[in-house]
């Protein structure tokens, strides 16, 4: 692989929401990393991965509902540490939990996790993990058997063990997600945490009295049998990574299969839902 990459700089309006959007269809082809800027964000691909076509399955870049420009330039290889430090802001949750990297200033709470994000980077994670944290803070989890499913940094599975769960399983399908989350438990000092390479088919013959999975809506449906199979009597289920609107189908996948709804938090458009076994 070269150290070129494709540089794609996005002004999308409504910024928020279109954001959102693009980045998760971005994230389904060869973008592997974004950074936000004032007008939308930035997309980087690189040069050996790159076609003219490659924004051809892109939908939201037809939708009448967005406006979207962009900009293409062949760039060398980013220096990830400084664009990180440049756009990367510390995650603070009900005086509770700091998210920061190494170089942000450590605060006084009870639960402090440093991460090194290097190359990934989509605005909507901000959200949906802010509110994952919540739950996670007022779920008792110890001692509790627990999935982090889409596990991206471990920033949950981490959480997790800093609030006893143990055993813990970390899954994502993301090479760099899995290398990252494996660096990140090592450097967070968990003993408990197990990184896997892989999808929902890695779940089968496990159990688990907790399963997070902060994915999106999709991903959640069609796996939805697998994350009821393997969950425990009285097990919890935290799922976010969908908006507000996509609730009704989500709510039918689970209390079909048996699940309780139990509290939803939101933030901006997006939720974050627990249900009960």
């Amino acid at each position: 692989m070269s150290n070129t990459y494709m540089e794609y700089r996005f002004k999308v309006s409504p910024k928020e929401l279109g954001t959102e959007i693009l980045i998760a269809e971005l994230g389904e082809t060869a973008f592997e990393s974004f950074i936000e800027t004032d007008e939308g964000f930035s997309a980087y691909i690189q040069k050996d991965l790159w076609t003219e076509g490659v924004l051809n399955d892109i939908q939201l870049l037809q939708s009448p509902e967005f406006k979207i420009e962009y900009e293409v330039t062949e760039i060398e290889q980013v220096n990830w540490n400084e664009e990180w430090e440049r756009n990367f802001e510390p995650l603070s949750v009900s005086d509770a939990c700091y998210v920061r990297a190494p170089f942000h200033e450590k605060k006084d709470v009870q639960y402090d996790i440093v991460i090194e994000p290097k190359m990934s980077f989509g605005t909507g994670h901000h959200e949906t993990t802010h509110m994952m944290i919540q739950h996670l803070l007022e779920t008792d989890v110890k001692g509790k058997k627990t999935l982090d499913m889409g596990c991206g940094t471990a920033i949950l599975a981490i959480l997790a063990e800093m609030k006893g769960a143990k055993p813990i399983d970390a899954i994502d399908i993301d090479n760099w997600c899995y290398l990252n989350s494996i660096e990140n438990a090592e450097r967070n000092n968990c003993k408990e945490i197990s990184v896997y390479e892989g999808d929902a088919a890695l779940l089968k013959g496990k159990n688990y009295d907790v399963i997070i999975a902060n994915i999106n809506r999709n991903i959640l449906l069609n796996d939805m049998d697998s994350y009821v199979n393997c969950l425990n009597k009285d097990g919890i289920l935290l799922l976010s990574g969908f908006y507000e609107e996509d609730i009704p189908h989500i709510d039918e996948a689970c209390t079909q299969r048996g699940l309780k709804f139990d509290k939803k938090h939101k933030r901006n458009n997006w939720v974050a839902l627990k249900y009960v076994n």
